[in-house]
């Protein structure tokens, strides 16, 4: 046959057809064909040139400007720790605990004042206290001398007349220096245009040499104490000379 090979021919290369490779699954589908590579030239003369632009120019434009507008509009706190609702509350604590600090000393300080306004209350009341209660302290200090003056008198058996006057004049002082210490002082208005707040009348009487509505006598002597009356003078009050209306 023709087309037989003899077993001394030399063996020839048989060139077997190239498979191609086939597509290899998309995993959006089935029969989708996969992206085409970019062979290690392309990319080896694009990366220096390409990459370093797009590096360069869109990271510090677009980031900046992003994370600029982002932090100035929504608000958020440019550390990205603590926004702005933790801040306004930190403050509204710190305010309410400086406030609860203030009411606490304002709190003390109105007890402290309480317990001084008692205390000058009841001061005030034990004064009062004693006051009512020793008020005629000095008064009857004053009068105990004339006590004991009257007690000798009476002890005296066979006193003269001239003693028993003696002792009475002593005594009289005596009662005058206690009265003038407690500021009590007599009214005697001889010769005095007639007072209805000083003075009370018993009658009244002509008189040529005293002048109407001025005192002729004194009955008895009025007494004051400090600006008070305590007892008026009994006086007679001149109503001018006999005969004239």
């Amino acid at each position: 046959m023709a087309n037989a090979r003899s077993a001394s021919d030399p063996e020839l290369p048989q060139h077997e057809p190239s498979a191609s490779p086939s597509p290899s699954p998309s995993p959006s589908g089935a029969g989708a064909t996969a992206p085409p590579v970019a062979s290690a030239t392309s990319d080896a003369a694009a990366g220096p040139g390409v990459g370093a632009a797009v590096g360069s120019g869109v990271g510090p434009g677009v980031g900046a400007g992003v994370g600029a507008g982002v932090g100035a509009g929504v608000g958020v706190d440019p550390t990205g720790l603590v926004d702005g609702a933790d801040l306004h509350v930190a403050s509204d604590a710190i305010a309410l605990i400086e406030a609860q600090a203030r009411v606490a000393e304002y709190h003390e300080a109105y007890l402290r004042a309480k317990a001084e306004m008692e205390n000058i209350r009841r001061r005030a009341q034990e004064d009062i206290a004693k006051t009512h209660k020793y008020a005629i302290e000095n008064f009857a200090e004053a009068l105990v001398p004339v006590i004991d003056s009257l007690e000798a008198a009476l002890a005296t058996p066979a006193a003269t007349p001239e003693q028993m006057r003696s002792g009475v004049e002593i005594t009289l002082r005596q009662l005058l220096s206690a009265f003038e210490k407690a500021r009590l002082t007599p009214i005697d208005p001889k010769g005095d245009r007639f007072d209805p707040n000083r003075h009370q009348a018993i009658s009244m009487v002509p008189s040529a040499e005293v002048a109407a509505q001025h005192i002729v006598a004194v009955l008895q002597k009025g007494w004051v104490i400090a600006d008070r009356v305590l007892k008026p003078a009994l006086v007679t009050v001149s109503s001018g000379p006999a005969g004239q209306a």
